[in-house]
């Protein structure tokens, strides 16, 4: 199997932006804008929930993405973790090309586009809480994956 390493960059807005939105903190009171998530959750019931996971690393050989909702993704207890995203496509597999990878800190969370592959979220840590937005049935009917390895003999590793 080969090895392809993508170099994760720090996330900002600007350059998330043609996977999601990058949502910061903000004052309470603030009246809703633009720089809020900007879901979309009509196609069925939301499941907002916190899902544990155990040591990742930061190897993959999936992506993953989700065609009827967008899907909100951060951790809890400030802990920095990666992601891996390629924007939404009319293909059945990301390009390659168009892959990339972030850091992300612990003071905020992502907001993915509908469709956009996505491969995470990985970390150091042996294990990481992360809040989850979504469906409450994205994993059973939403969730259409591309497997690198079976297809193409191929593994990724997201490096700093």
């Amino acid at each position: 199997m080969s090895l392809q390493q993508i170099t994760a960059q720090l996330i900002n807005s600007d350059n998330f932006q043609p996977y999601g939105q990058l949502i910061t903190p903000s004052e309470d009171g603030k009246p809703y804008d633009q720089m809020d998530a900007q879901l979309e959750l009509n196609q069925g019931i939301p499941r907002f929930y916190i899902m544990r996971l155990h040591h990742r690393g930061r190897k993959f050989h999936q992506i993953t993405r989700h065609n009827l909702c967008s899907q909100c993704l951060g951790s809890l207890e400030g802990k920095t973790w990666y992601i891996v995203v390629a924007p939404p496509s009319e293909s059945s597999q990301p390009n390659i090309e168009s892959m990339t990878a972030f850091r992300i800190p612990g003071n905020c969370f992502i907001k993915l586009e509908v469709g956009t592959w996505h491969a995470g979220p990985y970390f150091d840590d042996e294990l990481v809480d992360f809040y989850n937005l979504e469906l409450s049935d994205t994993n059973v009917v939403d969730h259409f994956t591309y497997n690198f390895s079976a297809q193409q003999n191929l593994e990724f590793e997201i490096v700093d």
